[in-house]
């Protein structure tokens, strides 16, 4: 679930916040997805018109492991290239 469909379906963060029972500086933290706890919730609370998709989640965190192992690759690439010189 994006942050930004949540948001503009209640309208703003203060009120995302208050149907969820936390501070807005919390949802001011969330990233690109909602946390998926908290999609979870919303979809209940919405009766189903926000959709937590298990998939999304699954998708964004494989998305993210190969970002970090392709950074590793590259930095050690870098870091065999300098001691080369």
């Amino acid at each position: 679930m994006y942050t930004d469909k949540v948001v503009k379906f209640f309208g703003s963060k203060t009120a995302v916040a208050k149907a969820l029972g936390i501070t807005q500086v919390a949802v001011t933290h969330w990233g690109l997805l909602v946390p998926e706890g908290r999609a979870a919730r919303l979809e209940r609370i919405t009766d189903g018109a926000l959709i937590y998709e298990p998939q999304l989640y699954d998708d964004h965190s494989k998305k993210r492991k190969e970002d970090l192992i392709h950074e590793n690759q590259q930095g050690s690439d870098s870091t065999e290239n300098h001691s080369r010189n």
